[in-house]
C-alpha cells in the first residue's frame, strides 16, 4: 500500500498512475505546501516584529494575498482529481449506481470544459495588466505574474476534470 496518497472511495479515480501523472499532481501540492509554510512563517515573524519591535512587515498583507492565491490554485488540481470539491448531495439517494456514474462522468467533463473559459478570461486580464504595467503596492511586482499563474492552474484543473471524466468513462466500460 502506498502511504503517499490518502485512501479513496471505490468509485474515485486512483492516483496510482504512471510516474509522470503522479508528478504532475504532486508538484503543485509541494508548491502549495511550500507556500503554506512561507505564509505561516511570515505571519509568525510579522506578529513578533509587530509586538516586540513595533515594526511590522509592511508588505505582509500583499504577500498574504499572493500566497493565498498560489495556495488555492496550486491545490485545486489534486483536490479536483480526488473529487474532494464541495458537493451538495441532496439527490444522491435518488440515483442508482449506474446513473450516478453517468452523472459523475457528465459533471467531470462539463466542469472541465466550462473551466477553460475562466482560464482564458483570466489570461486576457493578466495580459491587460501587463500592457498597462500594473504592479503591486509594496513589492512593485508585476501583477500579471499572479494572473498568469491563476490562469495556468485553472486551465490545468480543467484538464484534470476532463481526464478524470475520461478515466471514469473508460473504467465504466471496463467494469461492464
Amino acid at each position: 500500500m502506498n502511504e503517499d496518497f490518502p485512501q479513496e472511495p471505490e468509485d474515485n479515480v486512483n492516483l496510482r498512475q504512471s510516474n509522470l501523472w503522479r508528478y504532475m499532481l504532486l508538484v503543485p501540492i509541494w508548491l502549495a505546501a511550500t507556500v503554506l509554510f512561507l505564509l505561516m512563517s511570515m505571519t509568525f515573524l510579522d506578529v513578533i516584529l509587530r509586538s516586540v519591535f513595533n515594526n511590522p512587515i509592511e508588505s505582509a498583507t500583499e504577500l498574504t494575498r499572493l500566497f493565498m492565491a498560489i495556495l488555492v490554485f496550486a491545490a485545486l488540481p489534486l483536490v479536483s482529481w480526488n473529487g474532494e470539491n464541495i458537493v451538495v448531495d441532496l439527490f444522491d439517494p435518488l440515483f442508482s449506481k449506474r446513473v450516478a456514474r453517468i452523472r459523475d462522468i457528465l459533471i467531470d467533463l462539463s466542469c472541465g470544459i466550462l473551466l477553460f473559459w475562466p482560464a482564458m478570461r483570466i489570461w486576457d486580464l493578466a495580459e491587460r495588466s501587463r500592457r498597462y504595467g500594473d504592479v503591486t503596492e509594496y513589492l512593485n511586482m508585476p501583477q500579471f505574474y499572479i494572473g498568469w499563474f491563476i490562469s495556468i492552474f485553472t486551465g490545468y484543473t480543467a484538464i484534470i476534470f476532463v481526464v478524470r471524466g475520461f478515466f471514469r468513462l473508460f473504467s465504466a466500460y471496463r467494469d461492464n
